[in-house]
């Protein structure tokens, strides 16, 4: 099945992000509440529980890749990357999306083109109609999936980096006015 290893990427985000802003959704209520209009304290459950059905779509879709489970990942990825790109023309960008339930998780362009790839991934996956478990896919992969497990927690930890530290590093390259280009 072809770009299997980006949509176990994309369910373990799922899953690692869901249960991070179950457990701290306070700065994932501050981005979406400077561009929704829901009292906060609302907003904060509705956080908590959508992260809670994140976190368990991003398993149930990890375990059991089908065209249902892929659809709604790719849903999941669309919707948030709609929503960085509306918060980020409704003011720059956002201090943080709490994405991974931390304050210091900036949303960046890179963030929506991110969302936007995982979110192809599981469309292909959906449309190439997977039966069976994660157990069926990875016994038809070389030495049992061993090496697609290994090179897709890889590019999963490599994915955090890029929406997590990549943003720090640009905010702070911004904030000291440290610029990449060339001198005249």
């Amino acid at each position: 099945m072809q770009l299997i290893g980006p949509y176990l990427v994309g369910c373990a985000l799922l899953v690692v992000a869901g249960v991070a802003k179950a457990i701290r959704p306070d700065d994932t209520t501050r981005a979406l509440a400077a561009v929704i209009y829901v009292p906060a304290r609302h907003l904060r459950w509705i956080i908590r529980v959508g992260s809670i059905i994140e976190a368990a779509l991003g398993m149930v879709a990890l375990l059991v890749p089908r065209t249902m489970t892929a659809g709604l990942v790719a849903v999941s990825y669309l919707v948030f990357a709609g929503a960085v790109a509306f918060a980020r023309s409704k003011g720059g960008a956002i201090a943080s999306c709490g994405c991974f339930g931390t304050p210091d998780t900036p949303a960046t362009m890179l963030h929506v083109v991110i969302n936007s790839g995982l979110a192809i991934s599981a469309v292909v996956v959906a449309l190439a109609g997977p039966t069976g478990s994660i157990a069926s896919v990875l016994s038809e992969q070389p030495i049992h999936g061993i090496p697609l497990v290994a090179a897709s927690a890889l590019c999963g930890w490599l994915t955090y980096l890029a929406i997590a530290a990549m943003a720090r590093l640009d905010a702070a390259r911004r904030l000291l006015g440290i610029s990449f280009r060339p001198p005249r």
